[in-house]
């Protein structure tokens, strides 16, 4: 059988292959999906990767799937381990933050100002893939930003040869890059992620960090091999979610994406509302993962989060048993139950840090009220998505939970915003047909929220 496209994700638990036909039609097809656990623990994810090629072809009843062209996203090399280094921390600093988890990194480290021998030291200890360099409005103060890359310079020296992405002050930027080449150390240089005060430019510095994530993902063991097999580079798959994210905004309007992950909660937002109190800009679309917050390799600190005695009551049942052996696809009621709850108390916590609130602080002209973060009342879609909120019966109950909580101080959905599941567990799909030149995925979307008709 000969199709459009083939499309894979890897995670960190579960590989999915899904087929699509008629990508030049008014109306494209999704064909169906395969399913697998990821075997990285087994020393080669090709093998969970030919599991769900086997489960696609059964459930499509072929004997075999010829595609124009495969695609895949994947997670299964456990993120791309950054550090940031910036000048002010509520500048510089959460501006590079930005970029790096709106390209499928996670910030192990982050220092604003010059940096000590200790943060040196912290940078030596996480081994990091890569590393962002900010600091500066163009034009500005570079004394920090040329102190930092001194620093960095010295890593080659204690064994860590990786990139440093120069993303900061332009007027520092070719006496920063000589001090970093001349260290040993290979520099990116994308435009300054904060160029103004008022201006915050995160995209080049993502693109520059994405493009080190598809050199990073063959580290998983077997993903060289898939590297080879695919057409185009493996993307980030947070990076494809925000894609597709970015694109169901310009159709539909402002949305929230809530991606619960075996290892990872992430939380997606496009939206163009700032709040009239905001002390500093907002990117128009922004990511944030929290490695802390999954329900099959984070469970334990999800069961800490929510009290191991509270959840046994909740649930009728000693919670022990269930984190000795940690459920991947669950069966029984009890399981369902058990990782829906899990599912929950991620999404609300991952939503408390996605998400700004208003502040009152005090200054020479008395008590005000600021706006800290971001914005999210304005959003009219909530779309969830990953195993558990797609393909457990409570997804949408836990979605909904996630409106306005009654406290007005927290900038959160408000109860007009309509719940959305992505029961075809799609979007990073979507997003890499996206990335592929492939421009009508519209009614692929809309087929995976269960809606016949665009949205309004």
């Amino acid at each position: 059988m000969r199709i459009d496209a083939l499309v894979a994700e890897i995670g960190s638990t579960t590989t999915t292959v899904t087929a699509f036909d008629g990508l030049d039609r008014p109306v494209p097809r999704r064909l169906g999906q395969g399913m697998a656990a990821t075997t990285v623990e087994a020393g080669d994810v090709t093998v969970g990767l030919a599991q769900a090629q086997e489960d696609l072809r059964r459930r499509l009843r072929q004997e075999e799937l010829q595609a124009e062209r495969v695609l895949a996203a994947a997670s299964a090399a456990g993120g791309l381990r950054m550090t940031v280094h910036g000048l002010v921390k509520d500048m510089t600093v959460r501006a590079a933050r930005e970029a790096a988890l709106g390209a499928g990194a996670v910030v192990k480290a982050v220092t604003a100002g010059k940096m000590s021998d200790g943060d040196l030291q912290a940078v030596i200890s996480q081994r990091p893939n890569i590393i962002l360099l900010a600091g500066g409005v163009d034009h500005g103060e570079k004394e920090t930003i040329l102190h930092n890359a001194r620093c960095l310079a010295k890593l080659p020296a204690w064994g860590v040869t990786v990139p440093v992405v120069f993303a900061g002050n332009i007027a520092a930027r070719q006496e920063a890059v000589a001090i970093l080449s001349a260290g040993g150390l290979p520099v990116p240089v994308v435009d300054n992620v904060y160029p103004r005060l008022d201006e915050l430019v995160v995209g080049p510095a993502r693109a520059a960090i994405q493009a080190v994530f598809e050199e990073h993902i063959v580290q998983a063991p077997g993903m060289e091999r898939i590297r080879e097999s695919v057409d185009g580079p493996i993307m980030p798959t947070p990076a494809a979610v925000l894609r597709a994210a970015e694109y169901l905004a310009e159709q539909c309007g402002d949305l929230l994406v809530v991606d619960v992950g075996g290892a990872t909660t992430d939380v997606h937002s496009v939206t163009e509302q700032v709040h009239r109190l905001a002390l500093h800009p907002e990117p128009h679309s922004k990511r944030t993962v929290e490695g802390d917050l999954g329900v099959y390799v984070n469970a334990q600190h999800v069961v800490e989060l929510i009290g191991p005695e509270n959840l046994a009551k909740e649930l009728g049942e000693e919670v022990r048993p269930l984190l000795a052996a940690p459920v991947v696809i669950p069966r029984s009621d009890l399981e369902v139950a058990f990782v829906e709850r899990l599912a929950r108390e991620a999404s609300r916590q991952a939503l408390r840090r996605h998400a700004g609130q208003l502040r009152t602080i005090y200054g020479p002209s008395g008590r005000i009220t600021v706006a800290e973060g971001r914005d999210l009342s304005a959003v009219r879609w909530i779309i969830g998505t990953g195993g558990p909120l797609t393909a457990l019966p409570g997804g949408r109950q836990i979605l909904q939970a996630l409106k306005a909580p009654g406290n007005d101080r927290l900038l959160w959905p408000g109860e007009g915003a309509q719940v959305l599941i992505d029961r075809h567990y799609i979007l990073a799909a979507l997003g890499l047909l996206l990335q592929a030149g492939v421009k009508n995925v519209l009614p692929l979307a809309l087929s995976s929220f269960g809606i016949p008709s665009p949205l309004q």
